[in-house]
């Protein structure tokens, strides 16, 4: 038994076979708004019922509502806005029931949407109140600005599913994993969003949390990140290495989310806990400074902010995780809860000494990455300077 999916149902904005064709050829003779890879993951998420209970880029009131107090319009948790931005010339003569193709990246039509509203937004206001700076620096405020001057809402239908030629057999959507999860017979679930390989610190409290469910969704991002995060490809061979040799397989399910990373720290963690309710998730992981960039946020703000949520408007169990690390006096993975000892007695490498290491060929100590992850990083930092 699943959780209940965010708004009590599982959206599915894929139009019926008998209809596609039908819609393609509207679509022809529509207005095009050519998506960014980041709009066009949304587009996908959207799509596949991940950000149920949307049904498409948001409205005024969605809109506003997340942005000021993390809801929607009905009431719902939500964390950041899902948004389509227009040009004003695009947006020129655009009314109430018109209809727009969304093209992806590739040119190709993916859906067609029924315009609800075309609005002006503050995009300083926005950043204050989601990112909690308008520092230009922060990749997701950057993104942000370079939207365009006005937002268009409105409900979609997907005429095709965007395809990918990488981690396939990894690409389950919410009515998949929930299927799956229904299949080995888990009624809990906890979910872990990562957009790093898994070292021993995640490795621990996945398993902690594994203590207190039947099973475990590990569930990397695979959409748009910062050029400087270790690319999809090779943290997923990281993720198949440590499962074949440290998980019981019958426990794991390794799913790929297609959603692009925005670097929103609380917000972020508070949209990633909704669409892994939506994925099936009874439980779900929130560490040190989740989804978070440089110093913008609290090393534990990303918990503390679902203390403003009851666990019934949740839906979802939120386990709170402390920094963990091995200990040489304990002789194992502790965290700040469980061990009294100094910090000279703490495995803890910076991540520009772990970059510098794996460049120069040197694997980590086993206390901070496993030697088969550790090699694949290797691998792949030779790789980039050759």
């Amino acid at each position: 038994m699943s959780s209940v999916p965010h708004g009590g149902r599982l959206v599915d904005l894929m139009a019926p076979a008998e209809m596609a064709g039908e819609l393609l050829r509207e679509a022809e003779g529509l207005k095009r708004i050519s998506l960014n890879p980041r709009e066009f993951s949304d587009l996908e998420m959207l799509g596949c019922g991940a950000f149920s209970p949307l049904e498409g880029f948001m409205t005024r009131d969605d809109y506003e509502r997340c942005v000021s107090e993390m809801r929607l319009a009905g009431g719902q948790v939500w964390g950041i806005p899902i948004t389509l931005s227009i040009g004003r010339q695009a947006a020129s003569g655009l009314r109430e029931g018109d209809r727009l193709a969304l093209e992806g990246p590739d040119g190709q039509v993916y859906a067609v949407m029924t315009v609800r509203e075309v609005f002006d937004y503050d995009r300083r206001r926005e950043a204050r109140e989601v990112f909690r700076t308008e520092d230009e620096a922060h990749p997701g405020v950057a993104a942000l600005y370079a939207q365009k001057d006005l937002l268009v809402g409105g409900p979609v239908t997907m005429l095709r599913r965007p395809e990918h030629s990488d981690f396939r057999q990894y690409r389950l959507e919410p009515a998949q994993t929930r299927a799956e999860f229904d299949r080995l017979g888990w009624k809990t679930v906890v979910g872990f969003q990562t957009r790093n390989p898994v070292h021993r610190a995640h490795e621990y409290i996945i398993k902690c949390a594994l203590e207190i469910v039947d099973g475990l969704l590990l569930h990397p991002l695979v959409g748009e990140t910062k050029s400087d995060d270790i690319p999809a490809d090779v943290r997923m061979r990281c993720y198949e290495a440590l499962i074949e040799g440290y998980f019981p397989k019958d426990r794991v399910v390794l799913s790929v989310m297609p959603a692009a990373m925005r670097y929103g720290g609380p917000r972020e963690a508070v949209l990633h806990a909704m669409v892994r309710k939506n994925y099936g998730c009874t439980h779900f992981i929130v560490g040190r400074d989740h989804a978070g960039v440089g110093n913008y946020y609290g090393t534990y703000d990303a918990q503390r902010i679902f203390d403003q949520f009851t666990r019934e408007e949740l839906g979802v169990t939120i386990l709170n995780f402390e920094h963990s690390f091995w200990c040489n006096r304990c002789e194992g993975m502790a965290s700040t809860k469980t061990c009294p000892h100094a910090a000279e007695d703490r495995v803890s490498l910076s991540g520009t000494k772990v970059r510098e290491m794996l460049a120069a060929g040197e694997r980590p100590p086993m206390e901070f990455s496993r030697p088969e992850v550790a090699d694949i990083l290797i691998a792949a930092a030779r790789a980039q300077v050759t």
